[in-house]
């Protein structure tokens, strides 16, 4: 059996999951997706990784590919309907709440057809966005009409439209699960820099190990279930009840070594996932992070310490 990583980008984490693969003894690499139409063969393993497009206006090209993968006797792990409802943020919307899970009310706005104006205040973000680009808030008309107008300069704002997603109230810290095969391998903080309010390590944002409560590993894995997901990074945000929002997710989610796992979750990311693409099916550029399982607890009722 072989295990493709179908990817476009050699990064820190797609080289990772290649590597550990191998560690385990099997025949792996990283491959685009017209190379594994000719590489894979029935029986084999596909690790989908695609990512947004640079320029936001959709997910990178491949998911063709991957169906053909699929129907010929591949194994493709995250196939493309997960990869889309993970990377189309409306899609993720309607998902999580059709699953009924905690999510910002989302409404699209769309540069062609008329639409009510949203409770204020909102997040306006790309339908496809990654790395905290393009996204502001609005807490007046005035100011969301000024974005929208700037916003028509944008090619994926022609093309998509834009979100206009409920505010939760900053409280200066996220966090990000990844889940695979049905389990969490591995959280982290995202702590704002001074003066920023957005939690994207791409906008310097300090990202710290954590050992998530149960709480949230609960919503992670309820999330990427709803999704369809087999390796999928989720993004929490705190409640002021001690609770959190199940905010977006990310299906290529980068990673990278933590020096402190714990019982609780594997030994590293890479590790957990190359056992999932071997075993069964449970039921910028962007900056690398930390997702491995630490010993730091997390408290949901004040931003965590940096140190």
């Amino acid at each position: 059996m072989r295990l493709a990583v179908v990817a476009h980008r050699r990064s820190a984490t797609n080289s990772a999951l290649v590597a550990a693969a191998r560690a385990r003894g099997l025949d792996s690499e990283l491959v685009d997706p017209h190379k594994a139409l000719t590489s894979l063969a029935p029986g084999d393993v596909a690790l989908a990784r695609l990512d947004v497009r640079e320029g936001l206006d959709g997910i990178e090209r491949g998911t063709g590919e991957l169906e053909r993968l699929a129907a010929g006797g591949v194994d493709v792990r995250n196939p493309p309907g997960a990869l889309i409802v993970a990377h189309d943020k409306l899609l993720t919307a309607r998902t999580l709440r059709l699953a009924g899970l905690p999510h910002p009310h989302t409404t699209l706005l769309s540069p062609e057809l008329p639409t009510a104006v949203p409770e204020l205040p909102v997040v306006l973000k790309p339908r496809f966005g990654s790395w905290g680009r393009d996204v502001e808030q609005c807490a007046t008309a005035e100011e969301l009409d000024a974005a929208l107008f700037r916003l028509r300069r944008k090619p994926w704002f022609l093309e998509h439209g834009a979100l206009a997603q409920e505010l939760v109230e900053p409280r200066g810290w996220d966090m990000r699960l990844v889940v695979a095969g049905g389990r969490v391998v591995g959280a982290a903080c995202r702590i704002v820099r001074s003066g920023e309010w957005r939690t994207n390590a791409a906008l310097g944002a300090h990202v710290e190990p954590v050992e998530p409560p149960p709480i949230a590993q609960a919503l992670a894995l309820a999330g990427a279930r709803a999704a369809r997901a087999d390796l999928v990074g989720v993004d929490l945000l705190p409640t002021p009840n001690g609770g959190f929002l199940v905010l977006e997710l990310n299906g290529a989610v980068d990673f990278r070594r933590s020096t402190r796992p714990t019982a609780t979750c594997s030994p590293t990311p890479w590790t957990r996932c190359s056992r999932t693409a071997c075993g069964s099916r449970s039921s910028p550029r962007r900056q690398s992070e930390s997702y491995g399982c630490g010993s730091r607890p997390v408290s949901t009722s004040r931003r965590p310490s940096a140190s």
